[in-house]
C-alpha cells in the first residue's frame, strides 16, 4: 500500500468535514436584516410648500385657546365640564386659505397665506344663545379674531343646532340614572336587576320633529362587551332642551312594544301587574356571544408583507411622494381624512379629495331604531379616528402618524398612530401579458400602491377609509364598514325591519351613504363636463349588402349645465364620465379624469321628508357644480340637530349655472343597503362592505404611465430568463433574503380616551 495514502484519505476526509461543518453552519444562521436604501429624494421645496394645508400643531391650538380666552372679554368653560348655559370652546381647527391664495403661493410665486384657526364656540351663558365661528390668526402668535359665522351662513347659528357635547351626553345618563330611574325603583330592580352600573346608553337623532326640538330617545342595553347588541327593550325619550339641566323631564317611555307617559306610568303598570314583562337572561361582563375575543387558539402565523430593501416612499411632515406621486394630507375634526395637492408626474390632477359625510338612516318598530338618522360628521370623523394596530389594521411595517385635535376641551389631545401609509402588493397584475403567438414572451407589471389610511370609531361602526394611488396614475376613494350593529329589541311585527340575531336581538335594517369632495383640476383649474358611452346601432356589411351588422358605437355629450350634470341616485349615468381639460394629448383627444364609482346604494329618503334638504347631497350618485368658495362642504355640523331648517342645503347648490371651462368641484355618493344577519355576530366583517369611486386617466397621458415604472418584467423564449439583468424577479432569493426589521409591537389607544 501506498504510505501516502492513509495521508490523503485523512486529508480528505478533514476537507469533507469542513464543508459539512460550514454547510450546517449556514443552515442554522439567521438571515442578514433588510437595509434601507434611499430610494426617494425629497425635494424640499414641495416639501414646505405643502405646509400650507397642515393640521394645527399641539402648540398652535393651545396659543388659539389662549388668544380667545384673553380677547373675547367672556368667561369660557372647560367644554368637558361645561353645562348648556356656559360659554365654551367646542373645537378648534385649521382654516384651510382659499383656492386662488394658495394657487397663487403653489404655482404663481405669490406670498404664503397667512395661517389661521377656525373655533367654534358655544354661548350658552348670554341673551341670544348661539354658536359663533371665529377665524383666528396669525398664526403661532394670533392677534385677530373675526367672526364668519353670518359669512358663512347667512345668519347667526341658533344654539339648538349644537353638536351635543361629550359633557351634555354625561349630564343626560346622570338625569337618567338619579332622576328619571328614581321613578321606578321596583321595575329596574325586579326586570333588569338594575344596580347603578349594569346599563349602557345609546343617543339616537335628530332630536325631536321641529326645529328647536332638543328630545333624544337613549335606548338602554346590558352593560356588558359589545352591548350594542344586547338591547333591554326599554327606550327613554329626555327632553334636554332647557338650558337649565333642573328643568330636564322624561317625554316618553318605552318597554317591549307598549309606550308610557313617563316612568312613574311605567313603574305603576308594573307594581299592579299590567305589563308583559319579557325578561332578558343576564350576560356576563365579557357579552358572551358579543365578545370579540377568539375562539380558537392561535396557529401558524399569517403572512407578512415587508419591503427588504426600505420604504420606497417619503412621508416628511404632512407631504408623501411615492414614485410619481406627490400629495398633502390632514384629518379634520368633523370629516375625517383628506388630501391636497394630488400630483402626478408633477402636475397637478386634483387640488383636494376629502371625505363630507357619512349617514346612516335606520328603521325599526322600537322608537329609538325608527327615528335614527347619523350624520356623522356632526359627532366627529376627525374627532373619533382611533388608534391603529400594527400587523391588523395596517401592515406592520406601515408608517404610523399621530394626529392631534381639539374638541370638547381645552387642552389638544394626541391620537397615537391614527393615520397609516403603507405601500401594498396587491397579490395580482396591474397588467401583464403571455404571447404564444407569432412572437414568444411575457410582460407584466406588479400591482403595488401606496394607501393612506384611517380608521373612525363612530359610535358602534368602525369606518376603515382608504385613499389608494396606482402607478398607471389612477387614485381610488374606499371605505369598509366594520364595527358593530345596532339593535333594537325584538318584539311584535320586529321581523319586517331586519332579522333575528340573537335571543331578543333585533338586527335592524339601515342605509349607509358616503359623501366624498372632488375638486378635480385637470390640466388646469378650468375643465368641462364630457359623457360618453354606447349604443348599438344597424348597419349593413359592406362586404356582403344583404346581412344587418349590429355595432356598438361611441356616444358622445358635454353636459353643459349643474342640472344636466346632477345624477340622482338610482338614475342611469353615463358609463364614462370625465373631467376634460382644454389640452389635448398626442392623439387629438382631449385630456380627462374618469369618475368611476362603486356602490350599491339603498334607497335616498322621500324627498317629502321634513329632513331630506339636510341629507340633499344623497339624492345624487354623482352631481358636478361650479367651485365656490362659500360651497366648501356638502352639508354642515349643525345639519344633525336641526334637520328641518338645515344650515347647509346641498340641493341649493345645483341651480343650473354653466359648467363648461369652469373650475369644477364633483360631489360623489356610495352607499350600501345593509340588513344584518346571523353572521354580522358577534360584530360585521368588511368583506362586501365596501364602496367609493376611482380617478382613472381617460386620454390624459399619450400611453399607459405605469410603463415607466421600475418594477416591469419582460422576457422572451431567447433570452435567459434566470438572469437578474433580464429578470429582477429572478434574483428575489438574493435581493430579498434578509429579516425584516419589525419595531416591537406597541399600543397607546387606551390613553387616548
Amino acid at each position: 500500500m501506498n504510505p501516502k495514502l492513509p495521508y490523503v484519505l485523512l486529508v480528505g476526509a478533514a476537507v469533507i468535514i469542513f464543508v459539512l461543518s460550514c454547510m450546517l453552519l449556514s443552515r442554522g444562521r439567521r438571515s442578514p436584516s433588510c437595509e434601507s436604501q434611499p430610494h426617494v429624494v425629497e425635494k424640499t421645496g414641495f416639501m414646505i410648500q405643502s405646509l400650507v394645508f397642515a393640521d394645527l400643531t399641539p402648540e398652535e391650538m393651545a396659543q388659539v385657546v389662549r388668544y380667545l380666552q384673553g380677547n373675547l372679554g367672556v368667561q369660557l368653560v372647560e367644554a368637558s365640564r361645561a353645562k348648556p348655559s356656559d360659554n365654551c370652546i367646542a373645537s378648534v381647527d385649521v382654516q384651510v386659505p382659499a383656492k386662488a391664495e394658495v394657487l397663487r403661493f403653489l404655482d404663481g410665486g405669490g406670498a404664503r397665506p397667512p395661517r389661521e384657526a377656525l373655533a367654534v364656540l358655544y354661548f350658552g351663558n348670554q341673551p341670544d344663545p348661539n354658536v359663533t365661528e371665529y377665524v383666528v390668526g396669525p398664526l403661532p402668535t394670533p392677534v385677530y379674531h373675526r367672526d364668519v359665522t353670518v359669512q358663512k351662513y347667512g345668519g347667526k347659528v341658533p344654539y339648538h343646532r349644537r353638536p351635543m357635547l361629550g359633557s351634555e351626553y354625561e349630564q343626560v345618563e346622570a338625569f337618567l340614572e338619579t332622576v328619571a330611574f328614581a321613578a321606578a325603583p321596583t321595575f329596574l330592580k325586579e326586570v333588569f336587576e338594575y344596580d347603578g352600573t349594569n346599563v349602557a346608553f345609546q343617543t339616537t337623532a335628530p332630536h325631536g320633529f321641529h326645529s328647536g326640538d332638543r328630545k333624544s330617545w337613549f335606548i338602554m342595553f346590558q352593560n356588558v362587551s359589545g352591548f350594542f347588541v344586547h338591547p333591554v327593550g326599554l327606550e327613554v325619550l329626555v327632553d334636554h332642551s332647557s338650558l337649565d339641566i333642573s328643568r330636564w323631564a322624561v317625554s316618553r317611555v318605552f318597554y317591549n312594544g307598549q309606550y308610557y307617559r313617563d316612568m312613574v306610568q311605567l313603574e305603576s303598570a308594573y307594581v299592579q301587574g299590567r305589563i308583559s314583562v319579557e325578561k332578558v337572561r343576564k350576560a356576563p361582563r365579557d357579552g358572551d356571544f358579543s365578545s370579540m375575543k377568539p375562539r380558537a387558539p392561535s396557529a401558524a402565523l399569517f403572512p407578512l408583507q415587508y419591503e427588504p430593501q426600505g420604504p420606497r416612499y417619503s412621508v416628511r411632515n404632512n407631504h408623501v411622494l411615492f414614485q410619481a406621486w406627490s400629495f398633502a394630507f390632514g384629518m379634520s375634526v368633523s370629516t375625517g381624512l383628506r388630501l391636497f395637492d394630488i400630483r402626478h408626474k408633477g402636475e397637478r390632477v386634483a387640488y383636494e379629495i376629502s371625505i363630507q359625510e357619512a349617514l346612516s338612516v335606520y328603521g325599526s318598530n322600537c322608537p329609538g331604531g325608527m327615528s335614527t338618522r347619523y350624520m356623522d360628521g356632526s359627532f366627529g370623523i376627525g374627532r373619533y379616528t382611533s388608534p391603529l394596530v400594527r400587523g391588523v389594521d395596517c401592515p406592520y411595517s406601515a408608517t404610523y402618524i399621530d394626529t392631534h385635535s381639539l374638541s370638547d376641551t381645552l387642552s389638544p389631545s394626541k391620537r397615537k398612530a391614527s393615520l397609516c401609509i403603507f405601500e401594498q402588493n396587491l397579490g395580482s397584475p396591474l397588467r401583464r401579458h403571455y404571447s404564444n403567438l407569432q412572437s414568444l414572451y411575457y410582460g407584466g407589471l406588479v400591482n403595488s400602491a401606496l394607501v393612506v389610511r384611517s380608521i373612525a370609531t363612530v359610535g358602534n361602526y368602525d369606518y376603515v377609509w382608504d385613499f389608494i394611488f396606482y402607478q398607471n396614475g389612477a387614485i381610488e376613494g374606499k371605505v369598509q364598514a366594520t364595527g358593530y350593529v345596532s339593535s333594537s329589541f325584538l318584539h311584535g311585527d320586529g321581523l319586517r325591519y331586519g332579522n333575528r340575531v340573537w335571543e331578543h336581538t333585533l338586527g335592524t335594517i339601515r342605509t349607509h351613504s358616503i359623501n366624498y369632495k372632488v375638486d378635480l383640476d385637470v390640466g388646469g383649474v378650468k375643465n368641462s363636463l364630457v359623457a360618453h358611452d354606447m349604443a348599438f346601432e344597424m348597419t349593413r356589411a359592406p362586404w356582403s349588402p344583404e346581412q344587418q351588422i349590429e355595432r356598438p358605437r361611441l356616444t358622445k355629450k358635454v353636459l353643459d349645465t349643474e342640472d344636466q350634470a346632477a345624477f340622482r341616485l338610482q338614475s342611469k349615468m353615463p358609463r364614462y364620465v370625465y373631467f376634460a381639460a382644454n389640452s389635448k394629448n398626442k392623439w387629438g383627444h382631449q385630456r380627462g379624469y374618469r369618475i368611476q364609482i362603486t356602490s350599491f346604494a339603498g334607497d335616498h329618503v322621500p324627498e317629502g321628508s321634513s329632513i331630506e334638504r339636510a341629507i340633499s347631497w344623497a339624492r345624487y350618485q354623482l352631481a358636478v357644480t361650479r367651485r365656490k368658495e362659500e360651497e366648501p362642504t356638502s352639508t354642515s355640523i349643525y345639519n344633525q340637530n336641526d334637520p328641518w331648517t338645515p344650515t347647509v342645503a346641498f340641493a341649493d347648490f345645483i341651480n343650473n349655472e354653466t359648467i363648461t371651462n369652469e373650475d369644477l368641484v364633483a360631489w360623489i355618493t356610495a352607499g350600501f343597503l345593509h340588513i344584518p344577519h346571523s353572521e354580522d355576530i358577534p360584530n360585521t366583517v368588511a368583506v362586501g362592505n365596501s364602496v367609493g369611486f376611482l380617478l382613472r386617466p381617460y386620454n390624459y397621458y399619450d400611453l399607459d404611465p405605469s410603463i415607466y415604472s421600475h418594477d416591469g418584467v419582460f422576457f422572451t423564449s431567447e433570452q435567459d430568463f434566470m438572469a437578474c439583468e433580464t429578470n429582477p424577479i429572478a434574483c428575489l432569493p438574493k435581493t430579498a433574503s434578509c429579516l425584516p426589521n419589525f419595531p416591537p409591537f406597541t399600543y397607546d389607544g387606551f390613553q387616548n380616551r
